[in-house]
């Protein structure tokens, strides 16, 4: 890492620090060194709006240096479900959850999985870089967001307590409906059961933290790590960095 007045630039081999492939994983395509360097605002500051999560850009880098890249490329009805599913599709098709235990992503017990050209990464908590068993301080910094704010883990002090954040998205109730631009039938059908970002929804204060999975707390903005949807961020709440850029 290497900094200035500004900005801090990670340089990574996408290589993490812990055992990997591991549980009931079977990677697709095996771990390789990928290059990875991304640029991080040294005062990241809110914009008026947010901006959404997207397949042609990183959504974070993690201290040991690997990517956190939480959308999947595979979407209901869309080429063979598990990739295939690009940005323009976004509007019209369930994309696919690959936290959910109703969907098989090959992710090991650091919810993560390898790329096609190799490269590790993260879809949710990485089970690796904080204290998740009788925590005794607040959860660490564990990452940035590319837009500059910090990522931290899941616990805080609350009242004398060390609690974990709580997010505010639950599940839709009911059966699936169709999203409007979808033709009669042309949708999964069944419940909402978290097998697709689109079965859930956001209720404003239902937990602790906003749309994007983020508070200000002690002062600062930043994202958490939860143990429900969306797991750790969902938008972004600055501007991101264009070297996050795929």
């Amino acid at each position: 890492m290497s900094t200035d007045n500004e900005t801090c630039v990670f340089t990574s081999n996408s290589i993490p620090n812990h055992d990997f492939n591991n549980g009931n994983s079977s990677f697709v395509n095996a771990i390789k060194e990928v290059n990875e360097t991304v640029t991080i605002n040294q005062s990241p500051f809110l914009a008026t709006t947010t901006t959404d999560l997207t397949l042609q850009r990183n959504n974070a880098i993690l201290l040991n240096g690997v990517k956190l890249d939480l959308l999947a490329a595979g979407c209901f009805g869309i080429a063979d479900g598990k990739t295939g599913c690009n940005d323009s599709d976004s509007n019209k098709a369930w994309r696919y959850d690959p936290m959910s235990t109703l969907n098989n992503f090959g992710t090991d017990s650091h919810n993560a999985h390898t790329q096609p050209d190799g490269a590790y990464h993260y879809h949710g908590n990485p089970k690796a870089l904080f204290e998740e068993s009788n925590p005794i301080v607040e959860s660490p910094v564990i990452g940035f967001a590319a837009d500059g704010f910090p990522i931290y883990g899941s616990y805080i002090l609350d009242n004398g307590a060390f609690r974990k954040v709580k997010s505010s998205y639950q599940l839709k109730s009911g059966a699936r409906q169709p999203k409007g631009t979808e033709a009669n039938g042309d949708f999964p059908g069944s419940i909402y059961n978290g097998q697709y970002r689109d079965d859930y929804e956001y209720i404003q204060n239902l937990g602790d933290l906003d749309e994007c999975n983020g508070m200000t707390h002690n002062g600062s903005y930043g994202y958490y790590v939860t143990d429900s949807y969306p797991w750790v961020l969902n938008c972004f709440k600055g501007t991101p960095d264009p070297s996050f850029t795929k």
